[in-house]
């Protein structure tokens, strides 16, 4: 590893008020060869995006063989189409009682909670 020197440089302020104007500055400067060093952060555990819901509720081993059976890229396939058609089941629900939006969604929220209780998001 090569050393490198210190040299001093000075230089006027340029900044008003700020810092007392016209005084000379002295700014320390390494000549040499740069050299980058890589510091090591302490690593810190991510954050996994794990279910919560995961074997809890009456329906949540089935659940789980057929993910683990069918393949997870499938069953959350197959899931998101259950869940789009269950929605839309509420909509119309909602049309023909004539419920308004904020109705509808809170019944949606409602049909997730209970699926999570359930076990049907495991």
């Amino acid at each position: 590893m090569a050393t490198s020197s210190i040299t001093a440089t000075t230089f006027k302020s340029g900044l008003g008020t700020s810092f007392a104007s016209g005084e000379n500055y002295i700014m320390l400067v390494k000549s040499g060869p740069i050299q980058a060093r890589v510091l090591s952060k302490p690593t810190r555990a991510r954050p996994m995006m794990k279910n919560v819901n995961e074997g809890k509720g009456l329906f949540a081993p089935v659940v789980v063989v057929a993910r683990d059976v069918i393949g997870k890229k499938r069953f959350n396939q197959l899931r998101g189409k259950a869940i789009a058609l269950h929605s839309q089941v509420i909509t119309e629900f909602c049309k023909s009682i004539g419920a308004d939006a904020k109705q509808r969604q809170g019944l949606i929220r409602l049909a997730k909670k209970n699926g999570e209780k359930l076990g049907f998001l495991a």
